[in-house]
This record gives structure tokens, sequence and C-alpha cells, in this order.
């Protein structure tokens, strides 16, 4: 297909790849299946074969890297394989540029069962390039810097051991050369809090700044889970709390060694007998017996529900360490080291361990994030974070069905504190602090109170609106727009996360971008004309976040602010069924006739897909400050009746959020009738409808009028055009 320029072609090139926020296509289940793929759609994998996997990934490093457009100074690493059970392939990379690591910088490739590439998923889309790798500040300039500009620790200070390394910053639309610099202070996490600070390598300004501890105030005591079966160790005549069924997982007691340095006095737990624990904290081991058990279940339930084999699907148990610090009512999961800490809790909670089984699930699903999307813990990436964890912790919970801790929707419940609960997903503003609806400033908000439109958002999809006792708990499932729906269930709601997480959700996904991931996800587990599809956009539309798709079962669509909307159906459906078409060439199929085109718009390239037949109108694409016109004239508007324009359109872009920023719009007679943008970005085609009323019996032009800002791309795919 012949562009513009160089420039279009690449970017074009890119997107037929994938984009951040929707892929060309990913649909790997029939559009007519009901119910889940085992493990979320993905298969079983030994280490062997995974270690396998990750090698021929970086086997094809540099032509993935070379296919999307990447420069010449960088490099991509692969980080993990997921295998689809019908043999298609997910791989996510980090990307480095000049050996310098990229925040921001990752991104997804999935493969067909034919091993064909079929999309992307990028943190930041296309090249990264910035001035040079030579910072004006020194190490220790950023380091004081930093220090000077965290705002989540106290008194804060470098940390020694940590200090300011040299990295590229691409989270924002111009990457640029940074520090990433670790400090210490007072904060949520106690004395020794750590907070990571990634300041501008010129200028020292701060460009992000985000806690590392992950935590949650939490806490449960040795009655929480009551007299359950625990795994361990006979090592000549002495047990130890060592989980050999989980990947070796040892729960350590930490002897009260502080934060900063929570292994200094610890020890195994071990003695002769295989008892442990009495149920209260009169006995160390009662702690640890909780600590086992939660570590113990969320391994099970990852396994069980997603063939995932541990935190990092490695087979690997991480360490956990009980009776970390004094009166820390904390506990918290740390990638440096792979290894869980929980404290003793403080006077605030009656000084009871932070143990309980949803804070275990919580803290070992933060170590799965980091191993998959690696979601920024800041902004709406950091909410989504928490919302992650607190997702996975309660199905933690329901998956234990332990009698002393039922499942249910309520985030740490089992903590002892004051108000019965830390969070509630049916109700997140019931805390007062959380949001249960989306708006513009979610990204300003502390993240474990964003967290709360992620939490809302799975509620809603798992059990829909309405009052309703589970695990024994009152829950009120309401809406931030007044709508009423059915949900899909619990497991179902987790299956299309999971999916979302680990295949689709890079390090900058947001809250419209996450609504993206999840329908990508719920149209391969479930096809994308399922109910269950439908279902999870009502929800994402229920938290202020888009608007519903059409309902598969009446094809009755919902209120959208572009014009009207209906179910595209299969790909392989051609023209379109409404008669009286006075248009030539309305579908494309031959060619260039009766259109006008500013460009070599009109085309059957394989990069990317028509509605019908092979031939179709791509607009736009270009990453760079374009217009395009697509027109046809003297068109006869049929004098009776309520005439219409209807077409299918597919919008793919790099963009995110709902701010207009490439547009396209629809034209008569120089007057403009509708407006799209990257805004109405769709995993498929969508038809629209413009009336046309007001044009009865005249002859008038038609034209699509594109226009791209001067940053990142969208592309606009037309096709069946008709008017009747």
């Amino acid at each position: 297909m012949s562009r513009k320029n160089t420039l279009a072609a690449a970017v074009a090139a890119a997107l037929a790849l994938g984009t951040v926020t929707v892929v060309a296509t990913q649909s790997t289940a029939a559009a007519d299946s009901s119910s889940a793929r085992p493990g979320a759609g993905f298969r079983a994998v030994s280490a062997d074969a995974r270690a396998e996997a990750l090698r021929t990934a970086d086997r094809e490093a540099a032509a993935v890297a070379k296919s999307l457009g990447f420069g010449a100074d960088e490099r991509v690493v692969a980080k993990d394989v997921l295998l689809d059970a019908d043999g298609a392939r997910h791989v996510r990379y980090d990307r480095t540029y000049r050996g310098l690591p990229v925040i921001g910088g990752d991104l997804v490739v999935h493969y067909g069962k034919n091993g064909k590439a079929t999309g992307s998923d990028q943190a930041h889309q296309g090249a990264i390039k910035v001035a040079g790798t030579t910072p004006k500040l020194s190490a220790s300039d950023a380091s004081a810097a930093a220090v000077k500009h965290a705002k989540h620790v106290k008194n804060a200070k470098s940390a020694e051991s940590d200090g300011s390394n040299l990295v590229v910053y691409a989270v924002g639309e111009v990457p640029v050369l940074a520090y990433r610099s670790t400090v210490t202070g007072e904060g949520e996490g106690g004395a020794a809090s750590r907070e990571a600070v990634i300041v501008d390598a010129a200028s020292g300004t701060p460009l992000d700044q985000y806690k590392l501890h992950q935590s949650v105030t939490g806490t449960g005591n040795g009655t929480t889970v009551g007299q359950v079966s625990i795994e361990t160790t006979l090592s000549g005549s002495n047990y130890t709390l060592t989980d050999a069924t989980h990947g070796g997982t040892i729960v350590y007691d930490s002897y009260n060694s502080s934060q900063s340095n929570p292994k200094q006095n610890a020890r195994t737990f071990s003695k002769t007998t295989n008892t442990w624990g009495t149920g209260t904290t009169s006995s160390r081991e009662s702690a640890a017996v909780d600590a086992s058990y939660g570590l113990a279940k969320t391994w099970d339930y990852y396994k069980d529900s997603f063939n995932r084999s541990g935190i990092r699907n490695d087979g690997r148990g991480a360490p956990a360490y009980v009776h970390v610090d004094t009166s820390l009512l904390n506990a918290f999961y740390d990638d440096d080291c792979f290894c869980m800490f929980f404290g003793d809790g403080s006077s605030q909670n009656s000084n009871t361990p932070v143990t309980a089984l949803d804070v275990a699930g919580h803290e070992m699903s933060h170590g799965v994030t980091a191993a998959t999307a690696n979601l920024n813990y800041s902004g709406e990436s950091g909410g989504l974070n928490e919302a992650t964890s607190d997702i996975f912790g309660t199905m933690v919970e329901f998956y234990a069905n332990n009698a002393g801790d039922p499942g249910d929707y309520y985030i740490g419940e089992k903590l002892n504190m004051s108000g019965g609960y830390m969070r509630r997903m049916d109700n997140p503003s019931s805390d007062g602090s959380s949001l249960g609806c989306w708006t513009s400033s979610a990204g300003s908000v502390d993240v474990h109170y964003s967290s709360g439109i992620g939490n809302h958002f799975f509620y809603l999809a798992a059990e829909g609106t309405g009052a309703k006792t589970i695990g024994g708990r009152a829950h009120n499932g309401t809406t931030c727009n007044s709508d009423t729906f059915a949900g899909i269930g619990k497991d179902k709601a987790a299956a299309v996360w999971y999916r979302a997480l680990t295949t689709y959700m890079t390090s900058t996904t947001n809250y419209s971008g996450a609504r993206t991931a999840t329908l990508n996800a719920a149209a391969d587990l479930y096809g994308a004309n399922s109910q269950e599809r439908y279902l999870i956009s009502k929800a994402w539309a229920a938290v202020s976040l888009g608007t519903a798709l059409p309902d598969p079962g009446t094809g009755s669509p919902s209120p959208s602010p572009s014009g009207s909307t209906s179910p595209s159906p299969s790909p392989s459906s051609t023209g379109n069924p409404n008669p009286g078409n006075a248009l030539t060439n309305g579908s494309f199929e031959q060619g260039t006739a009766g259109w006008t085109q500013s460009d070599n718009d009109i085309t059957n390239s394989a990069l990317q897909a028509a509605h019908g037949g092979s031939w179709y109108a791509w607009m736009m694409g270009y990453g760079t400050s374009a217009v395009e016109s697509l027109s046809q004239s003297n068109i006869a508007v049929p004098a009776t009746g309520s005439p219409k324009l209807t077409f299918w359109l597919k919008v793919s872009t790099q963009e995110s959020g709902y701010t207009a920023y490439d547009t396209l719009k629809v034209n008569v007679n120089g007057a403009t009738l509708a407006t799209y943008s990257n805004a109405n970005a769709s995993a498929g085609y969508v038809q629209k409808t413009v009336d046309l009323s007001a044009y009865k019996g005249q002859n008038v032009k038609l034209e699509f009028a594109g226009a791209e800002d001067a940053y990142l791309a969208t592309v606009f795919l037309l096709d069946d055009i008709a008017i009747g």
C-alpha cells in the first residue's frame, strides 16, 4: 500500500501488529462459545518448556523490534511467554535503549496458532529516541533531587543500597533520560518505608513518585483460618514450615527485624512435632500457620484456575517472613528480593498479625502483576495494580472455602479494624475515601483509593446489580449510571481479568486501556458477540467508563454519543442489506471507481481486514500531523421515507482516554453531520448511521475528512457504505 511517506508506512505496519488500546485481530475463540476455556485460555507448561519458549522469544527479539519500527539503539528482552490452549502464543518483552532500561517500554506480542504475529500491545507505541544518554546531573545530584521531591515518606534520605540509576522514562508521549532513585523515610509502612522517585536527568524535575512497598493495611490472627492442613518438611528429626508441594515456599520468623532488613534476625520455624500454633498470638507459630495456609491457597488458586505455577510461573515459591518489625500494621511483597513480609499489627487493630487469607492472596498477587503487566504503582496504573490484588485476594478467599473466613467482596474484614473492613468492592465509596466511579482526576488519587473503580467494576461484572448476601455479609451492587443488569459470575469475571492482565495490559495501562483489555480478553474466551463480553462492557459503563456494547441477545444498541450502532456480522459477510444504494461502489470491491481520494486510501492491503469482501478504505494512521479526504459527488438521496447514511467503521488507536485528538468527520455538502475520533476505538467494525432527512430528494456530495495531530496515530477503516 502506497502511503504519503515512509513514516506513515512504518506507523501503519506498527498499527497492523497492534496498538496500546486496540489489536487488529485478537479473537481466538469461536463466536458462539459460551463457557470459559480452562486456565483463562492458557495451557499448563512445564519449567523446561517455558524456558525453551523464552529462548525462542529471545531469538525472535531482533525481528520483533524491527517489525515494530524500533530504532537501532533499542533492544527487547523476553520476560514471559503464555501459550493458549489452541497453540496461540503471547510473548511479553521489556525494552532497553543503549543498554538502559526503559520505564514504560514494555510490550506484548501476540502470535496465532500458525506462528504468525497477529497484534501487539505496547506501553509506549513506536520507536524511542532521546537526545543522548550522557546526563547533565550526577547520580548524587539525582539522589538529592529525589530526597527533595519525595512525597510518600517524611524525613526522606537516599537509600544507600539502591541509590540512583540511569533510565529512559517513556511513560509520557516524549521519552526522556532520567534517574530512578530510591529514598527511605517515615511512611505508611513505618520508619523504613521506601519510595521510588524518578527525576529528569537534565533538570532534576520530578517525573513520577510512587511507594515501593505495595502495602495493604490489614491483619489476621491464627483463628481466622481455624484448624487447617499445611504442608511441612521433615529434615532429620525436625519439621520445618517448608512447603515442597508449592515450589519450596518457606515461612520464616523475622524475630522483629526492622523493615529495612527484615531478614536480619530471621530463623526457620523448626520443631520435633508436626502440630503448629495455638490459634492465638501467644504462640509465634499461629501467624506462620495463617501465612503458610494463605500462600498455599493462593498458589493453588492460580494453578487450578489459570495453569499458573507460582508468582513468576516458574514453579518457585517465594519465601515469607512473619513478625516483621514491631507494631507494624502492614504486609507487603518486595519483587527485588522475591519475598513477602507480614507485620504483627498495632494498637489500632489490637495487635492482630497481618496474615489473613485475603491479605496473603493480595500480596502474592502483587508478585503476579510484577511478573506480567508490571503496572506502574502510580496514577491510574497504580489503582489497577491495587485493584488486581484486591480482585485475586478476594478470589483466593472464595477458592479456599474456609468456614472461618467465607468468601465475600469485603477487603480485610478479618483485620479487626475499627470500621470492620478496609474496602468494599460492591460499594467502594462506603469507606469515605475510595472512588466507585471513574473521573478524569482518578490518576491523582492515592492508588489504594483509585483501586475502587476496578474493584467496583469487577463486583458488578461478577455479581451484577442489586442487594444480596454473600459470605454472610450484606452486599449491594449500585451503579454510577442507574443501570441494572446481571453478572457473568465471579469465575468468568476473574478469567477475563487474568487474561487481560497477562495478555494485553502493560506497565502504563490506565482504566480506559483496562476496559479495552478486558473486552479483548472476553472476546478471546467467550466470543466477540457473546453475552459475557456485552456484560463486561455494561459493568465498565456502570463505573463511568465508556458505553455498553450492543446487546447480542436482542441486537438493540445502547445509547451512543456518535450515532447508533449494531453488532457486526461475521467477517465473511459481504455488502449491506439496505436497499436503494445510491452510492457507487460503496463496498470498494471495484477499487477506486466512483471515489475521489486525496491519498491512496482505498486498498486491499492484508495489513488490515475488510468488513466485507477484500477492499476497504484506510484513512489516517501516520503518527504525525496530516489530513485526508475521501469523497463522492452527485449522490441522489431518496425523496421518501427517512433516508440514512450507513457505513461500517473500525477505529484503532495509539491514544488513550476519551479526549479526541484524531478525528474523522462525515460531511454532506460541506456541513459536518457526525464526528468520530480515537475515543471511539473498537475491537472490530461497528455500523454507524447518520440521518439524511434534511437532504431528501437532493443530490449531495459525501465526504469523509480525516485529521491527525502531531503525536500518536489513529487508523480509521471504512467499508460497506450505503445511502437508503
